[in-house]
């Protein structure tokens, strides 16, 4: 199965729902719209990526110097995502495909990886602002969904369910405020995504990108909370190619910004710098097996290669540097 920027999923199964972890987060968040954070100073950008023996998770230097390999778990390490603080990163460990994947944490080169949880099967793991509540999803027999809980994977709860069956809700991404929850919604298999918003309490599910247009898992919110970057037609087959774009959260003013139009070549989706002066992505082109970690402008100028790697960077990140 592929996730929907092209990439090998790890789990034939969709989820469904996305909780909170507390009764605390969930009064404090509200329907307001996302408010700007302070910008963070830019560090190194985290990704998995499989050189043919599993993916492991590597950091690169935002020039593209000093690519490090972070971890050698046994099966996959996937969807790294940073702590807002650069310290931590926050990983999915797919030890046995299909069936078990533990969530993982560790320092950003690193060192102290501890497994917290030890059964059932998690993924595309997600710090809350704050640091102390982390969404995941989980394919949990009935319980399947995304699930926000404490950042020791404890006290999760529900917050939505989809209305497909055998489909659901992915991906989720926290607002820099975390007062609302982004994610994708498939429905008919894996055919058809759209990318969701939901307040924390469970009110005010609404659309943001519609169906049609394939949107892919990974996403990320502007350090502003102004705007979402995400991927258009990131598993779509046909006429139509991967490409980034912005919009507003409101669903308003999308925006291309790379117009790809090459069979076999696409532009899929990274996320924000934490300065939020630069977005970083990824240039697949499957003719040539070359793929080139970008960074470009928010409004799509200034587009510079950081690296050519030998596999593809999926779950891009890019961090703050550590205070």
């Amino acid at each position: 199965m592929k996730l929907g920027n092209g990439e090998r999923r790890t789990s034939p199964r969709i989820f469904a729902m996305v909780l909170i972890s507390s009764v605390t987060w969930m009064v404090a968040s509200s329907a307001t719209p996302a408010r700007a954070t302070t910008p963070g100073k830019n560090g190194r950008i985290v990704f998995a990526m499989d050189k043919g023996s599993g993916a492991q998770i590597y950091s690169i230097k935002r020039d593209g110097t000093h690519l490090r390999k972070l971890t050698s778990v046994s099966g996959d390490a996937l969807t790294p995502d940073w702590s807002r603080n650069g310290r931590r990163i926050l990983f999915a460990d797919d030890v046995n495909e299909g069936t078990a994947s533990n969530l993982a944490i560790m320092d950003s080169d690193g060192s102290h990886f501890r497994d917290l949880t030890h059964s059932g099967y998690r993924e595309s793991p997600d710090f809350i602002p704050g640091g102390r509540h982390i969404v995941y999803g989980c394919d949990c027999g009935k319980t399947n969904g995304l699930f926000v809980s404490r950042a020791d994977a404890t006290n999760s709860r529900r917050l939505t369910k989809s209305p497909f069956r055998y489909t659901g809700d992915s991906g989720p991404a926290l607002s820099p405020d975390g007062k609302t929850v982004s994610f994708v919604r498939v429905k008919k298999g894996e055919s058809l995504q759209a990318l969701f918003a939901i307040n924390p309490n469970g009110s005010r599910l609404r659309m943001i990108v519609p169906y049609r247009f394939e949107v892919a898992f990974k996403h990320d919110w502007a350090p502003r909370g102004n705007h979402i970057f995400f991927t258009i037609y990131g598993d779509a087959p046909g006429s139509h190619h991967a490409n980034v774009a912005t919009i507003r959260p409101d669903g308003t003013h999308m925006r291309k910004l790379t117009h790809i139009k090459r069979a076999g070549v696409g532009a899929l989706s990274g996320s924000y710098s934490p300065d939020g002066r630069w977005i970083v992505f990824k240039i697949e082109n499957g003719n040539t097996g070359t793929y080139k970690l970008m960074k470009m402008r928010p409004d799509g100028s200034d587009r510079t290669m950081i690296a050519s790697l030998p596999a593809s960077p999926r779950g891009i990140d890019w961090g703050q540097q550590p205070g």
